[in-house]
């Protein structure tokens, strides 16, 4: 898997992108004044009112500065150490954040149940916790149910099937967090409002990202319900995500829900993985491996375009198996990379025969 890309267009990751100028213009206006520390200042309050008004309800904020921040302390707070979080195998929480739900929960157990196209079903969630402690105390309590808003296939929850999970997961006493690293890809995708998509299909914690979609470093983690959070404060604290100038990850997200920036750069990294999967399976031997309902693409391709593409200096990366490629667009993403891209796609192909 190669991880140095050449000079041409790196659709790697979102990560890779930069940042939209006016998320920078919000932080150097902050630079410019003093502010009292640790979010008692006036961008962390102003998060936390359009928040309020971005979910049509009471909730509790906190900025952090990473993902993996935000749902490991999420979690944490749903989990006792004895408890288990159930989880999709292929889901950033399980394979990417180096144990850290695990050792912020202080032990809990994580457990996989999902199915190829990156999600959950709430009939296998059902049978698993049906059988879930045949032995009492002898087995890991069910605590928590974390759902990936766009998933890591690329794909999203309908509101049916958020319902149906948590509807599952509350019978059973547990809480369900959504890793939202992409919840503004999802969102525009389904044309729906952030309330109808969280809290009310059942969603009890969101870790609302804006890293993957313009901001520098900045998510937050937003409960629904508030009595959840009465200790998240020491926890964000003990967990080193307490900035002191927090005024600098809330400049972020004020600037980010301004004026639908996020969900403007949602549309903007959507449209452009639409038309990389429309011009890709317009090739033959070329078939997408999942829907793209957000902004990646994962694709089957002959295994000589790949090298030739990578000889090239596209950057990607090969996902889940021989011959698949995975295509990540970002918000600043241009059409004149996609068309290069495909351009390049396009000849290796006729090269091929």
């Amino acid at each position: 898997m190669p991880t140095n890309f050449a000079s041409n267009a790196n659709f790697a990751s979102d990560n890779v992108s930069g940042a939209s100028p006016e998320i920078v213009a919000a932080l150097a206006a902050a630079a410019e004044t003093s502010a009292m520390p640790y979010g008692d200042d006036e961008w962390t309050a102003r998060v936390e009112a359009k928040f309020a008004e971005l979910f049509e309800a009471e909730v509790a904020v906190f900025p952090v500065a990473t993902g993996t921040a935000a749902n490991a302390l999420a979690l944490a707070a749903l989990t006792p150490p004895h408890g288990a979080i159930y989880c999709h195998p292929g889901s950033h929480a399980y394979v990417d954040e180096c144990g850290a739900p695990e050792f912020y929960s202080g032990g809990a157990k994580m457990v996989t149940v999902g199915n190829p196209d990156g999600k959950i079903v709430a009939d296998d969630l059902a049978a698993l916790l049906a059988d879930a402690r045949p032995h009492g105390v002898h087995n890991v309590r069910p605590a928590a149910l974390t759902l990936s808003q766009a998933t890591e296939a690329g794909t999203a929850y309908s509101t049916d099937e958020l319902a149906a999970l948590a509807e599952v997961a509350h019978g059973h006493g547990m809480g369900v967090h959504m890793d939202g690293a992409r919840f503004a890809n999802a969102l525009v995708h389904q044309g729906l409002n952030p309330a109808a998509a969280t809290w009310r299909c059942g969603v009890d914690v969101l870790s609302f990202g804006a890293t993957k979609n313009g901001a520098l470093a900045a998510e937050a983690v937003i409960f629904f319900r508030p009595e959840l959070a009465r200790e998240f404060g020491e926890a964000r604290k003990r967990g080193g995500h307490l900035l002191s100038k927090m005024r600098f990850v809330s400049a972020q997200l004020d600037a980010y829900l301004s004026d639908d920036l996020w969900l403007a750069n949602a549309r903007a990294a959507n449209r452009v993985a639409a038309r990389l999967a429309t011009g890709l399976t317009a090739l033959a031997g070329v078939r997408l491996v999942h829907p793209v309902e957000a902004n990646e693409v994962f694709a089957a391709v002959p295994e000589a375009i790949i090298d030739a593409l990578e000889g090239d200096g596209f950057g990607f990366y090969r996902m889940g198996g021989e011959g698949v490629i995975r295509l990540v667009a970002s918000f600043n993403t241009s059409d004149t990379d996609v068309d290069a891209f495909l351009a390049a796609a396009n000849r290796h192909a006729d090269a091929a025969g």
